[in-house]
């Protein structure tokens, strides 16, 4: 066990907080088992917060330093500098696109779903005709009239006053 806060070690505390050394460069020098830890505690049990500056690290790491540019002496602007003809660009063929999938609903199979297409599902899945809407999704995974019928707002059951979903909640932890 270590040795209480003497109030000769409150004081050196005191003193080495307000030079600026760090907890554990504190701890260091009381030594006697004090910790890091311990020395953090009690600082703020004693309310220290200002320091006089900032403790530095105990080893000095090298930076170089940026290479700053050298500023450039004003000159009178030069003549307007030819721009030689460019050289014709050589056409690469572009690949056919494919021709644009109906806006018809059950068209899209699990190969040709694109990522902004509905997902609802049409159909049965362990039947050939199985298939998805396939139009524009608009916000999320399905088509206008599909999201209307997936995300239907909730419905209040009960009363207005709100009581009965307090009691309601309140009989979860009795």
């Amino acid at each position: 066990m270590t040795a209480g806060w003497t109030e000769d070690r409150v004081g050196a505390l005191k003193k080495l907080w307000l030079e600026g050394q760090s907890a554990s460069q504190i701890a260091k020098q009381l030594g006697g088992g004090v910790t890091r830890n311990a020395v953090i505690g009690k600082v703020h049990r004693l309310g220290l917060s200002g320091r006089a500056a900032p403790s530095q690290p105990a080893r000095a790491t090298f930076r170089p330093s940026r290479p700053r540019p050298t500023p450039q002496p004003t000159q009178a602007p030069s003549a307007p500098r030819r721009i030689e003809a460019a050289q014709p660009r050589i056409a690469v063929p572009v690949a056919p696109t494919p021709a644009p999938i109906p806006d018809l609903p059950g068209t899209a199979t699990v190969m040709t779903l694109g990522a902004h297409m509905c997902k609802w599902p049409i159909g049965d899945p362990s039947s050939a005709e199985f298939s998805f809407c396939g139009r524009r999704a608009s916000e999320g995974v399905y088509c206008v009239e599909h999201a209307r019928v997936a995300y239907q707002p909730q419905v209040r059951k009960g009363g207005k006053d709100g009581a009965s979903d307090l009691a309601r909640s309140l009989r979860r932890y009795i």
